[in-house]
């Protein structure tokens, strides 16, 4: 009987999944959709998604590089459920530190610029992340302290 219940709960979970994914378009010609299922956590509210798009380069191994471009978010029309879409990967720039002579070349996973993208922790709805073809997406859960600390006046 326990292991009905949970192939019900299961199915039902693989289902709810495969509805949600309805609101959610294929990938346009040039892009690819990317779909992260977060699994159910007791204080989602505590929780962050922090997405990471770009890609493996090689570099040299002193200078800080990133891409040029910016995560936009789009809400579905009549689902209101979001989308996160990078619609080109920019130049990939970094900062002028002259390596050692001969230091060799390091691959490197090289990132959007700017400040991190956190996203709210969802594990009811997929997280979709639409980039062009050849972009990575990674990603990294945040965590809060469950304790809020006072700010001194001052």
């Amino acid at each position: 009987m326990k292991h009905t219940i949970t192939a019900l709960l299961c199915a039902a979970g693989i289902a709810a999944a495969a509805d949600n994914m309805k609101a959610f378009p294929p990938a346009e010609e040039g892009m690819v959709r990317h779909v992260l299922s977060l699994p159910p956590q007791a204080d989602e509210a505590a929780l962050k998604v922090e997405l990471s798009l770009g890609k493996m380069v090689m570099t040299d191994s002193v200078n800080h590089y990133f891409f040029g471009g910016k995560i936009e978010v789009e809400t579905i029309e009549g689902w209101g459920f979001d989308r996160y879409i990078l619609k080109q990967l920019g130049p990939m720039a970094g900062t002028l530190m002259a390596p050692p002579p001969g230091a060799p070349k390091v691959e490197r996973f090289i990132t959007l610029g700017g400040d991190r993208d956190l996203v709210r922790y969802n594990s009811r709805l997929p997280l979709v992340v639409y980039v062009p073809k050849g972009v990575a997406v990674r990603y990294r859960i945040w965590h809060a302290d469950r304790e809020a600390k006072p700010v001194p006046e001052g």
